[in-house]
């Protein structure tokens, strides 16, 4: 399970480098820092960057007139001012969220929870059943693993099989008409990390487009996400080479509607005794996730996509042709622990030459 939904940057962030399998290329048009508004040589293009749910989270408009500049940005404040609230209900880092507030009444009675979160535990329900438990929100009773620098940490084999027993997605009771949801297990936990991310951008995206805004990229640790166009011409996604995060092995091009969202082990880890432990971990065994490298995901629609990056990387390398047989609208690239790739056709004629100044 994926365990990236956090709130403070004090917990590690933004510390280090992050290599994310995708990445937009915006060719001259700079990213801004964190918490800024970057100022553009051309003022159609404007840009911001906020550190939420753990990672970076940049935001990019384009308008066909100069003019409406001033409105690009206020659309951006609004959207990013929505993700901050999604995200102050779905982070399991907060005790006052509501998805700390399920776990803390676990075994003792449901709990009131807002429509946005509702959507997102019944994805996460429809994602467990539809990945045979490869995916499983209740992972959260796993708390030993630490990621962030300074903080490495791993349970004992015993506080994993303590875990272990409370991991059963079967125990998430919703009940719709009383908009509640039950854990119903004393001592279960959620952790809505691998699932909850694209729909808080999403949901940025959506803040845009109802503000009027026709053309944007909102890019979350890379997880990307595009509406309509760069200035005429298609938004570009860089893949990167996964044995070589510092090289890309392709570009991905989309217009209109896309998502681009990656999963990998390259990110957040450290190694002890010689094995690489890092934060994406197997509901079944309470371990990291192996033999597999990294995952890559085109679709149109989040809802295609959204969970089944972590879910991959549980299920290993071999599933990934019988999974885009059952999943023919999203392409997908699979990257093998020992250096080997599998793309679906689709994924490989998808694939650009990346530019050799890239990377």
């Amino acid at each position: 399970m994926n365990t990236d939904l956090r709130m403070p940057m004090g917990e590690g962030g933004l510390s280090r480098r992050r290599f994310a399998l995708a990445l937009p290329l915006l060719g001259a048009c700079a990213l801004a820092a964190p918490g800024d508004v970057l100022a553009s040589a051309d003022p159609r293009v404007q840009r911001a960057s906020r550190v939420l749910m753990g990672t970076r989270v940049d935001l990019v408009t384009a308008a066909t007139d100069a003019r409406d500049a001033r409105a690009l940005q206020v659309a951006m404040q609004a959207a990013f001012t929505e993700m901050a609230r999604l995200e102050a209900l779905m982070s399991r880092y907060r005790s006052d969220s509501e998805v700390s507030r399920i776990g803390a009444a676990s075994g003792l009675r449901p709990v009131p929870v807002s429509p946005e979160v509702m959507a997102v535990l019944r994805q996460a329900q429809r994602l467990h059943r539809g990945s045979a438990g490869a995916f499983d929100p209740t992972i959260g009773t796993l708390r030993g693993w630490h990621f962030e620098p300074g903080q490495e940490a791993a349970p004992s084999p015993a506080e994993i099989t303590q875990g272990l027993r409370l991991v059963d997605a079967r125990a998430l009771v919703l009940d719709d008409a009383a908009g509640t949801a039950y854990l119903t297990q004393r001592g279960m936990a959620l952790d809505l990390g691998g699932v909850a991310k694209l729909p808080i951008l999403q949901a940025g995206l959506q803040v845009l487009e109802r503000a009027g805004v026709a053309h944007a990229l909102v890019n979350g640790g890379g997880d990307v996400l595009v509406l309509g166009s760069l200035q005429g011409r298609p938004w570009r996604v860089g893949v990167r080479d996964p044995a070589a995060p510092a090289q890309l092995m392709g570009v991905l091009e989309l217009e209109g509607r896309g998502v681009v969202a990656s999963s990998g082990d390259y990110e957040r880890g450290f190694v002890r005794a010689g094995r690489r432990l890092h934060h994406i971990l197997n509901p079944r065994t309470g371990w990291p996730t192996e033999g597999v490298h990294g995952v890559a995901l085109l679709a149109r629609n989040v809802d295609a996509v959204n969970g089944w990056g972590t879910a991959l990387m549980v299920r290993g390398p071999a599933q990934a042709p019988a999974w885009h047989a059952q999943h023919p609208e999203v392409e997908v690239m699979v990257a093998h622990a020992d250096g080997k790739r599998w793309c679906s056709p689709g994924m490989t004629a998808s694939l650009k030459p990346a530019p050799k100044n890239q990377g």
